[in-house]
């Protein structure tokens, strides 16, 4: 399965190209997304057919509450976090050429972290404040992480290491306030930090989809930079592409997907780092492609929240749990891999 597929847009007379490959990768995950989240909306404290969630979803039967109400939400959850989480990983990694440039690694989960244990040790600790909070720490690591890297110009190596750097110190910093913080905030704060769909409705989802809908479609106006932009820097800016605001600009859209994510449900872990490696091989693309690496962090999302459901059950797992377990794995595999290759 080779050669491109090309789509004619209805105005403007403008084509997409798409590899085969890729279009039968992403026709796979989104029918895997769809197998899953069917799947998700069966299971709960009592099993449900799939012809209930049929007629549930179609405003009949007995389980609209809990269908409609309970387990959609967290479903829709699940695919729209783990789709942002994914497309951060994969920004990260365009920009810094390293399969290591991820939100966890970089050090922005632990500086989210640290914004919602301000709010949860000095304010109230509401959801919004912790919200607020978690997207105001991220932020603030990531542009001291950018302003390190780039003197001197703007390293992809660099980010990677300074970015390391960041994690450890924003990691000592938590521990320690959480360390002098009393017992009930102490255990409110890891709790928060385990990263969790549990008991995600939909007044809690609403803002944070609609942040990442706003994000996707500023990245959309910019794919045809970012395709320039893959192809090398120098080459990119003979075309008129302005790198810098380029690079500015997606990592402000990969620092919201990260900091949304975080604010509602906490730093889920290594999502971003393996979802956007698995798209690449999946698609067998020289360059880390948005849409499979988008698509790969839904599937890995809401099947890793459906074993946390399932491994202790009627007791669920904080799906950050599970996540960082398998993701310790990619890890040790990635390192592996690159030490050989080297």
């Amino acid at each position: 399965m080779s050669g491109p597929v090309t789509f004619a847009l209805p105005r403007g007379g403008k084509t997409i190209r798409v590899e085969r490959r890729t279009l039968a990768v992403v026709l796979a995950l989104v029918v895997a997304m769809l197998g899953l989240g069917l799947l998700g909306l069966c299971l709960g404290a009592s099993w449900s057919s799939p012809a209930q969630v049929f007629a549930a979803l179609a405003g009949t039967g007995d389980s609209i509450v809990v269908i409609r109400d309970w387990r959609l939400p967290r479903v829709l959850a699940a695919l729209v976090f783990g789709a942002a989480l994914g497309l951060a990983g994969a920004i990260f990694q365009n920009i810094t050429r390293n399969p290591m440039g991820s939100p966890d690694v970089l050090g922005l989960d632990s500086g989210a972290y640290t914004g919602a244990l301000f709010a949860i040790t000095v304010l109230a600790g509401t959801s919004a404040q912790r919200a607020v909070s978690a997207v105001c720490g991220a932020l603030l690591v990531a542009g001291l992480i950018y302003l390190l890297a780039s003197r001197g110009g703007l390293s992809g190596l660099r980010l990677v290491v300074i970015g390391v750097a960041m994690n450890a110190m924003a990691a000592a910093l938590n521990s320690w306030i959480v360390l002098r913080a009393e017992l009930e905030v102490a255990i409110a704060a890891v709790g928060w930090h385990a990263g969790s769909l549990n008991g995600i409705g939909w007044p809690q989802v609403w803002l944070p989809f609609a942040v990442v809908a706003a994000l996707v479609v500023v990245l959309a106006t910019q794919s045809h930079a970012l395709q320039q932009h893959a192809l090398g820097a120098d080459l990119a800016a003979t075309t008129g592409v302005g790198v810098s605001r380029l690079r500015l600009l997606v990592v402000l859209i990969g620092v919201g997907c990260t900091a949304t994510v975080s604010a509602v449900a906490g730093p889920i872990v290594f999502i971003a780092l393996a979802a956007p490696q698995i798209g690449r091989r999946l698609a067998r693309s020289p360059g880390v492609p948005l849409l499979p690496a988008a698509l790969t962090g839904a599937v890995l999302l809401l099947g890793a929240d459906l074993l946390a459901q399932l491994l202790l059950a009627p007791v669920a797992l904080p799906v950050g749990v599970l996540s960082s377990a398998i993701g310790g794995c990619y890890l040790i595999w990635l390192l592996t891999r690159e030490v050989r290759r080297a």
